[in-house]
């Protein structure tokens, strides 16, 4: 007799089949969804890490996460990281700041000089240079003077 590793109710069955059956959905959740599925078909946990080509071991711990959680396991959880530090809006203002016209006895705006001005107008308590130079790199901004000081896009 084959080892039943999971037992889903009706209303988890339905979940599934409606997941599984939408177009668009991430290949995570499917594996999970689909996995949760055959484990409840009576499926050994080797059968379906060959099934689904995932190691023996993730399947065992969906299977656990199952238990525990519920479906709320299929879908990815929010992941921690560094909170993102410098905007749109600041993009914007240091984008701004490197259009305008250059300091008296400057002809040209540098990094240096733009992170400095950054700092001194407070739009931000600090910003390196190198980290102005990202930010106009991602607005396709070079550091070519012309005429008027302003930089060229």
């Amino acid at each position: 007799m084959k080892k039943q590793h999971i037992s889903l109710s009706i209303e988890d069955k339905h979940f599934l089949e409606e997941l599984l059956s939408k177009g668009s959905l991430s290949v995570r959740t499917h594996r999970r969804a689909l996995c949760i599925k055959k484990l409840d078909l009576g499926l050994s946990y080797q059968a379906v890490s060959e099934l689904l080509e995932v190691n023996y071991v993730t399947v065992f711990n969906w299977s656990k996460k199952y238990k525990s959680e519920g479906l709320s396991f299929l879908y990815d959880k929010p992941r921690s990281g560094r909170p993102i530090k410098y905007d749109g809006q600041t993009a914007s203002k240091v984008t701004a700041l490197a259009c305008s016209t250059p300091p008296e006895g400057y002809q040209r705006w540098s990094l240096r000089l733009l992170s400095d001005r950054i700092v001194e107008l407070s739009i931000l308590p600090e910003m390196s240079y190198s980290q102005v130079g990202r930010v106009l790199k991602k607005m396709n901004f070079n550091l070519i003077g012309n005429d008027n000081g302003a930089l060229e896009k």
